[in-house]
C-alpha cells in the first residue's frame, strides 16, 4: 500500500516494464502473451524512491535459489487418480493413526552437493516402501512452501502457494500426493508455523 507504483517484468516482455493499475491497495494488469513456464517479477517503486524487484508471494512456482523469479504454472493440468483414497479416507478416530514426520531435503539425498535433492516423485518412490514396512499410514512433512535458506527447513516463506523448487514443481508435488494416496498413505503438510497444518 505504500508503493508509489508497481510494474511487472518478465520473459513475456523481454524484462521490460509493464505498468500495473492501482485499485485501492492492489495493483493489476493483463499480460496478453504470458505463457506457462515464463518467469516474472514485480518492480516496486517505494515512496522513498527505492526500487525493488520482487517475486510474486502468491505465485505457484519459483526459481531455485539463488535465483528469485516467479514462474507461471498451471496447477489445474494434473489429474489425480486417488478417488478410492478420497472416498475412504477418515479422521482415524476408529483406526490407528501412525504419523512419520520428515524433512524432504534431509531424509535422503542423491549426494553431498548443495542441490543433490531428490524430486517429489523420486522421494515418494523411496518413501512408500519404507512407510509400508514400518507401519506408518500418514506422513507429516515440514513446510514445503518456497523459502530462501536451506537451513530454515522451510519456515521463512517467500512463496506462500509455490512448493519449494528444490524438489520440483507444483505438478511434481501433486504426483507425490497422488502416489501416496494410491498406496493408502495420507499426508499432513506443515505451514509457516508448525501448528498450522493441512491434511490431504
Amino acid at each position: 500500500p505504500s508503493a508509489s507504483a508497481v510494474s511487472v517484468i518478465g520473459d513475456f516482455s523481454s524484462w521490460n516494464e509493464i505498468s500495473m493499475n492501482r485499485i485501492d491497495n492492489f495493483y493489476e494488469c493483463f499480460v496478453q502473451n504470458a505463457k506457462i513456464g515464463m518467469r516474472y517479477k514485480y518492480r516496486i517503486y517505494g515512496a522513498d524512491g527505492r526500487v525493488l524487484d520482487h517475486c510474486d508471494p502468491y505465485g505457484f512456482g519459483m526459481e531455485l535459489r539463488p535465483d528469485s523469479a516467479s514462474i507461471i504454472r498451471d496447477i489445474n493440468s494434473f489429474r489425480f487418480h486417488d478417488s478410492k483414497w478420497m472416498k475412504t479416507r477418515s479422521d482415524c478416530k476408529k483406526k490407528p493413526l501412525n504419523i512419520y514426520e520428515l524433512h524432504l531435503g534431509s531424509w535422503h539425498r542423491k549426494g553431498e552437493g548443495r542441490d543433490d535433492f531428490y524430486n517429489y516423485v523420486e522421494i515418494a518412490d523411496k518413501l512408500i516402501p519404507y512407510l509400508k514396512e514400518t507401519g506408518y499410514n500418514y506422513i507429516e512433512v515440514l513446510p514445503l512452501a518456497e523459502h530462501p535458506c536451506d537451513a530454515s527447513w522451510g519456515y521463512q516463506v517467500t512463496g506462500f502457494f509455490a512448493p519449494t523448487s528444490r524438489y520440483g514443481t507444483a505438478e511434481d508435488l501433486m504426483k507425490m500426493v497422488d502416489k501416496l494416496h494410491r498406496n493408502d498413505i495420507g499426508i499432513i503438510i506443515g505451514a509457516v508455523a508448525a501448528y498450522i497444518c493441512k491434511i490431504v
